[in-house]
């Protein structure tokens, strides 16, 4: 099965393009936005070596669909959908601040408050509190979004006072996140699942917030399952979740936390074609319908590059 970890188009009207982690992000006449959801998956700020088979359209669908499903309480940048794994929309100057919102404590908030930390970007954590617990009220923890290495923990007072974001915008950025995150939280409870955590990111176009980049997939939110969750919390027992923690976890167990020293793991096809199913399996959870994966048997790149290309043509 093929797997798409590199592209190098040129769209008409194309002025620049970003390569991200994940994403490839074309700018074109530097007012609208190619977003192509490779299948590179990456954790602990490295990409890893294999790309994982139908990754980018799982990414690319979820994200569309939680897009359209929260445009009547916060604006967003999303326009069409081209190709199952492109989404065209307005370019928009980004903030340099990520919005995680955490419902629950646990993953990298969990490691640091087992390790005594009880303060995170200027929240205050109650005393006494467990793996998986629920918070009173979902906490805002935001980090500064970095191009390269890793995104740094800070406070809405440091935010301000750095000029990151203005108090106005930064007052509207939290009112959306919460809004966001209630919504997704209604979406998942009617699914059997529970939206933990996640992050959302902002930009400004036209003198306006609005939300950009991907909601509520698995590389940007955490899962749990609703069904067995109580008895697991009370048992110290891990939960059955859908994210992307089971890769994180994969690489703590074959010893990588991209720590000096450490040698990546070795990407077995039988392995990559696990987290495929895994990344399906959740779509499938989370949208509610069955995932039609796009044909693989074709040059994946020469698809997208016919169908963006369509697009923008009836623009």
């Amino acid at each position: 099965m093929s797997a798409l970890t590199r592209t190098d188009f040129s769209f008409k009207g194309q002025k620049s393009v970003y390569h991200g982690k994940v994403r490839d992000v074309y700018n074109i006449n530097d007012d609208l936005m190619v977003m192509v959801a490779t299948d590179r998956i990456s954790a602990f700020d490295v990409i890893l070596p294999k790309g994982i088979p139908f990754k980018g359209q799982v990414l690319n669908q979820i994200a569309a669909s939680f897009l359209d499903a929260t445009s009547d309480i916060v604006p967003n940048w999303k326009l069409a959908t081209p190709d199952p794994m492109v989404t065209v929309g307005l370019k928009a100057e980004g903030f340099r601040v990520e919005m995680i919102i955490r419902g629950y404590l646990t993953g990298s908030a969990w490691r640091d408050y087992k390790n005594g930390c009880r303060e995170i970007c200027g929240v205050k954590l109650p005393e006494g509190m467990r793996e998986n617990e629920k918070f009173p009220e979902p906490i805002i923890t935001p980090t500064t979004k970095a191009d390269e290495g890793h995104d740094e923990n800070i406070s809405a007072e440091e935010i301000i006072a750095q000029g990151l974001v203005s108090k106005e915008d930064w007052e509207t950025m939290v009112k959306y996140t919460r809004a966001l995150f209630q919504r997704g939280t209604e979406i998942a409870a009617s699914k059997g699942l529970i939206l933990v955590d996640t992050k959302y990111e902002f930009g400004k176009r036209d003198g306006k917030v609005i939300l950009i980049d991907e909601i509520h997939t698995p590389d940007s939110s955490r899962y749990f399952y609703a069904e067995g969750y109580q008895e697991k919390f009370e048992a110290g027992e891990p939960q059955k979740q859908l994210s992307k923690e089971f890769v994180r976890q994969w690489l703590i167990e074959h010893n990588f936390m991209n720590q000096p020293g450490q040698v990546m793991p070795e990407i077995t096809d039988e392995y990559a074609q696990s987290v495929s199913e895994r990344y399906i399996e959740l779509y499938e959870h989370i949208v509610g319908e069955k995932f039609v994966p796009a044909t693989d048997n074709e040059d994946i790149a020469a698809r997208i590059e016919k169908n963006v290309a369509a697009y923008l043509e009836t623009l």
